[in-house]
């Protein structure tokens, strides 16, 4: 977040941890021995602003990463649930329902990628054209 020397202080570093790890500010303001006014004046602050939300995306990506690791096995759960002959009808309709969805909103993003990718290459392209 911050180099030696710089002004963004240890304690708001530990403030950023406590905001992600605690579960209200005034948890996270006593973890780190500052007042909650303390936190608050910082939230408004637009370096700590920056960091804070820097911190947070490198938290949900690791939170989606773990959903990937995870998604395996959910689909594979979700093939015995839908084949399971003992399975009651309704969960098997509710297991084969999701994996058809999930399957559409997979192949609706792929083609979404795909078109921002053109679209960023031929911007790219009118770019080096001017």
């Amino acid at each position: 977040m911050s180099g030696h020397g710089s002004k963004f202080g240890r304690k708001k570093e530990d403030a950023i941890v406590a905001l992600l790890t605690q579960r209200t500010i005034e948890d996270a303001a006593r973890a780190v021995n500052v007042s909650t006014k303390t936190i608050l004046r910082w939230l408004k602050d637009p370096e700590f602003d920056v960091a804070y939300r820097a911190a947070k995306r490198a938290a949900f990506g690791q939170s989606i990463a773990r959903l990937h690791n995870l998604s395996s096995a959910a689909v594979s759960i979700l093939g015995k649930v839908m084949l399971d002959s003992a399975t009651p009808p309704a969960t098997r309709v509710r297991a084969a329902d999701s994996i058809l969805e999930h399957t559409a909103k997979a192949i609706e993003m792929e083609d979404i990628e795909r078109r921002v990718s053109e679209l960023e290459r031929a911007a790219e392209d009118q770019d080096r054209k001017r």
